[in-house]
């Protein structure tokens, strides 16, 4: 493959990739920044672009600086780590804009700067570490050729791999103990000789490390066994508890299928309560073990400020909240609606959201688990109300067009549409423009060092549809 020399590094792009030009065709290249001069080995040739690997630096950025990590550019968590706070949100709203406009086709109104994060470290509040009996070996280590490496991993999938696991020492995502949780499983394991899995065999005994934690230090734990033996279990399972006080809930799931989803799995209380609670704004809101919630308490605070504020609501409006999860955005707007209508595909999830309303003493919300393409229908709208307003804030996919149609044609006065993927948010919005317009767009940095940016824009009804 070809050398391309002096290269330098000109955007970002929406994957996290930088981006050069060379000779009119574009490259993309990981692990860069704008301002970057290097070589790049070419590793893919497309017709209309190229993907390569630096191989020597000429110049560095001046946005660079020194990561805090010492997993960085292995472990593909965390890929900005080394360009400055301020420049990872100057990228991230040029993307929300470059996909509403470029994608969707959207004359915007109403653009705000994006609102970063105060916690740029240690602002999850869950992780999710994998058992692997053969880790990740750096190019170092394979040169090495040292017979006294461990090659069994407790860590994070490598980027592209779905067997492939780098060990993680430190982490700096989430705050204490979570470290010191996931070391000591390690040396427990080690010391018990419990075997790390092998997704590729489906052998091995321990799977997966769940740690979540509240913003009041309350933790949670769930460890994932792949067959059941009572014994080893308890044994993990009392070591944990005795070595860490902090733990308030302690779970296991033995999880025998070929892949680590738990959606489908019943989760074992070992000790303590089972759930935590999170507090934003005064309402308090349940965790369970296979809860969704937003990863970023303090950013999602002021996410959901913005849907309210953006709903425009007076305190009689009928506001329908799709791919509603726990609840929670229906409980934060639920004080300033008529009533809320939640709806959700997961039943466990709908299951939390009645929780959450029952928690916080809210009386004006339901919630109706299905198939938001099958529930949403003209029937299900003329016996709960057509609604003034939706709120959507569906997965990364972004919205079916069959219930993107069904919301065009209950025409609500104001669309709340919340996204974690700007690209598929551009894409349905589009898919509106003919009869909303965007009259507000604020970008969210929910995971600040990676290229993933949360936004939220208002459709309004035009006047002549």
């Amino acid at each position: 493959m070809p050398l391309l020399e002096k290269v330098k590094i000109t955007d970002i792009g929406t994957e996290g990739n930088a981006v050069a030009k060379v000779d009119g065709q574009v490259v993309f290249v990981p692990m860069l920044i704008p301002g970057d001069v290097v070589d790049i080995r070419v590793r893919k040739k497309r017709r209309k672009y190229m993907e390569g690997t630096a191989v020597r630096f000429h110049e560095y950025s001046s946005d660079r600086i020194e990561p805090r990590c010492t997993h960085f550019g292995v472990c593909g968590g965390c890929k900005w780590q080394h360009l400055r706070y301020e420049k990872q949100l100057e990228f991230k709203e040029k993307q929300v804009i470059d996909n509403l406009t470029r994608i969707g086709k959207l004359e915007l109104s109403g653009v705000r700067p994006i609102l970063g994060s105060s916690e740029i470290y240690g602002y999850r509040n869950k992780l999710e570490f994998t058992f692997s009996d053969k880790r990740w070996l750096t190019r170092e280590e394979m040169l090495a050729d040292n017979d006294r490496i461990v090659e069994d991993a407790l860590g994070f999938h490598i980027p592209g791999y779905f067997d492939k696991v780098l060990d993680i020492r430190e982490c700096h995502f989430q705050p204490d103990p979570s470290n010191a949780i996931r070391d000591s499983v390690r040396r427990y394991a080690h010391r018990k000789s419990l075997a790390f899995f092998n997704i590729r065999q489906q052998s091995g005994f321990l799977r997966n490390l769940i740690i979540r934690t509240t913003r009041s230090g309350n933790v949670m734990v769930i460890v994932v066994f792949f067959m059941y033996e009572r014994e080893r279990i308890n044994g993990l399972m009392e070591h944990l508890r005795t070595e860490f006080p902090r733990i308030t809930s302690l779970y296991y799931i033995i999880n025998t299928k070929k892949n680590d989803s738990l959606s489908d799995q019943v989760p074992v209380l070992y000790s303590g309560d089972d759930h935590l609670l999170e507090e934003i704004d005064s309402l308090k809101f349940r965790i369970g073990p296979l809860s969704f919630y937003q990863t970023n308490t303090l950013q999602a605070g002021k996410l959901y400020a913005i849907a309210k504020e953006f709903a425009g609501l007076t305190g009689r409006e009928t506001v329908y909240d799709l791919y509603t999860g726990a609840g929670t955005i229906a409980c934060y707007v639920a004080g300033e609606a008529g009533k809320v209508i939640g709806m959700e595909y997961v039943d466990a999830a709908v299951e939390d959201a009645v929780i959450n309303s029952g928690i916080n003493n809210i009386g004006n919300t339901e919630f109706y688990a299905g198939d938001i393409r099958l529930l949403l229908n003209e029937k299900f709208i003329q016996e709960k109300g057509r609604p003034d307003v939706i709120i959507t804030d569906p997965p990364r996919a972004g919205m079916h067009s069959d219930v993107v149609e069904q919301i065009l044609s209950a025409g609500p006065s104001r669309i709340v549409y919340i996204s974690c993927n700007p690209s598929t948010q551009a894409r349905d919005a589009g898919l509106m423009s003919e009869k909303y317009r965007v009259t507000a767009v604020q970008p969210v940095d929910m995971f600040p060092h990676t290229h993933h940016v949360e936004n939220v824009i208002l459709l309004e009804r035009r006047r002549d549809k």
